[in-house]
């Protein structure tokens, strides 16, 4: 699951994006509104989380923006102004939610979960395929009601497919879902994450399925 993070402070920048890391995100992060609308035109994100107060494009102007060229990519303002004029203004520009200045990371975070099932038009918390189940409000797998043990690469991958289960996924939107513009990789790896994936799925009713030439497909037995 890729976020694009776009706020100025590098400290807060850093920080949040080593905790979204840990929560097994891959986080991108732009320190102005050019490098962010550059990123958006290039690269699909399940989120953005957006200061406001942005050097070159401000916040607003941005996503007024990235609205009028049809990006629907679900935004969270997080901004200082906690006024109910600024919050009005943030929503009826294209945002889908808003969170003040200082705020909790739980919160942050299960902020993100919701607007990324929304996004998904996931009505149910449980998306299940086969024996194969995620529980989005907490993103854990488990495997036949035990819990799945994955390292976050392993993770990323897995969820990217389940999230569009019965439907063709190249190895490139995969690639991209999975590492961020700052990691190294060459394309072959995720064809090695495919197969740990394989392995730890092996007895289930659930298969990561290969169709040759156009890229994976996760489905049921």
């Amino acid at each position: 699951m890729r976020l694009l993070i776009v706020e100025d402070n590098h400290e807060l920048a850093d920080w949040l994006a080593r905790a979204l890391e840990q929560a097994r995100y891959t986080v991108d992060a732009a320190l102005d509104g050019e490098e962010a609308e550059h990123l958006l035109a290039i690269a699909n994100y399940a989120a953005v989380i957006l200061d406001l107060s942005l050097p070159k494009i401000d916040g607003m102007t941005l996503l007024r923006r990235i609205r009028r060229a049809g990006n629907k990519t679900p935004v969270i303002i997080l901004t200082a102004n906690a006024s109910l004029d600024g919050r009005v203004a943030g929503l009826d520009t294209g945002a889908d939610d808003y969170l003040a200045k200082p705020f909790e990371l739980a919160e942050l975070e299960a902020r993100l979960r919701a607007l990324i099932r929304r996004g998904h038009d996931l009505a149910n918390p449980a998306i299940a395929v086969g024996d194969l189940v995620l529980d989005s409000a907490t993103r854990q797998f488990s495997l036949n009601g035990e819990p799945l043990q994955l390292t976050p690469r392993e993770h990323s991958v897995l969820e990217y497919l389940i999230l569009k289960a019965g439907t063709t996924v190249t190895k490139a939107a995969l690639l991209e879902s999975v590492f961020g513009f700052d990691a190294e990789t060459d394309p072959s790896a995720i064809e090695i994450y495919v197969h740990r994936v394989r392995k730890k799925l092996e007895g289930g009713t659930v298969q990561i399925a290969t169709l040759r030439g156009l890229g994976y497909m996760l489905r049921a037995l």
